[in-house]
């Protein structure tokens, strides 16, 4: 049940990357940071506004057998934090009841970032995972003659307990659910199918550096929701105690305005997880891409 964690970390960089949290190296072809070709990010033109909120299912793979493990939601809300009209994102992830009595998880990551721009200013993440407890809080200082994210860091693994570090900062650099808005505003004018793209975002202790790849447009089914107009991903892996490294991950998103992240399927040891979007409220814009609700293909 170990893997139950990585999968709720994915959803929150599932437009592009997936890196479990305690990953034991990192791809040897991209080791520095590099921004993700976005279009404007002026709040006027982002993919998404204040009220957006996402629900999704997480569930796991073997052969035949499929299971729903966990219930995730996202939602996003203005605020106003040290003078600066900013995002607030709230992630919240939970095992449902009945696995609770196996493995219980309970996941709360929140971001906050500039409305206009999007540059993370404080992260916070607190993880239960069985006995395992995790906390971050980061707080990024822009206005350092080096940028740097101050980071108070708690894991209640052996050897590991509370540390207080700097980690390098530099305009390419997210914790994960500012990078899961940054990149729905992906410039698709720019961004060239099978070339790899470099992402960065800090996690824990870390700067991770990892890469997506875009394959192209794909009309799927996904259970519950319906045939939807996607855009389909690859995304980098690293190898460490639940993913081999050897199969990327693979993700889709609304092929729309939203820029939606629909459904997603990843490798693991023993059998795949997977997730997939259940409801929505507050879109910015109609969702156009799904082109044939579940609830028609019924009848």
């Amino acid at each position: 049940m170990r893997f139950l964690n990585k999968y709720i970390i994915s959803l929150l960089s599932v437009c592009m990357a997936l890196l479990p949290s305690h990953a034991q190296e990192i791809s040897d072809t991209i080791k520095k940071s590099a921004c993700i070709p976005v279009k404007t990010i002026s709040e006027s033109e982002l993919a998404y506004k204040s009220g957006e909120k996402l629900h999704f299912i997480l569930s796991y793979e073997l052969g035949a057998l499929r299971t729903d493990l966990a219930d995730a939601s996202v939602s996003l809300e203005s605020q106003v934090f040290n003078g600066h009209d900013i995002f607030h994102v709230a992630v919240d992830a939970k095992t449902i009841k009945i696995y609770d009595f196996f493995f219980k998880v309970r996941e709360d990551f929140q971001s906050w970032f500039t409305r206009d721009g999007l540059r993370p200013l404080k992260f916070t993440r607190d993880t239960y995972e069985g006995r395992y407890h995790a906390t971050n809080d980061y707080v990024y200082n822009w206005n350092a003659a080096e940028p740097y994210i101050a980071a108070d860091v708690y894991s209640s693994s052996k050897g590991k307990g509370r540390k207080q570090l700097e980690l390098p900062l530099d305009p390419c650099t997210f914790d994960l659910p500012a990078l899961f808005f940054y990149a729905r505003n992906m410039d698709f004018d720019v961004v060239e199918p099978g070339k790899r793209y470099p992402m960065t975002f800090a996690i824990d202790d870390e700067v991770y550096h990892v890469y997506f790849i875009l394959h192209g447009r794909e009309t799927v089914n996904v259970k519950g929701l319906g045939k939807v107009k996607t855009i389909k991903f690859a995304a980098k892996l690293v190898a460490g105690e639940i993913f081999t490294g050897e199969t990327d991950m693979l993700i889709w998103v609304s092929d729309d305005d939203n820029r939606v992240p629909v459904c997603f399927e990843a490798p693991i040891r023993v059998g795949a997880g997977a997730g997939r979007l259940k409801d929505w409220s507050g879109l910015k814009y109609p969702f156009t891409a799904l082109i044939e609700p579940a609830e028609v293909r019924k009848k």
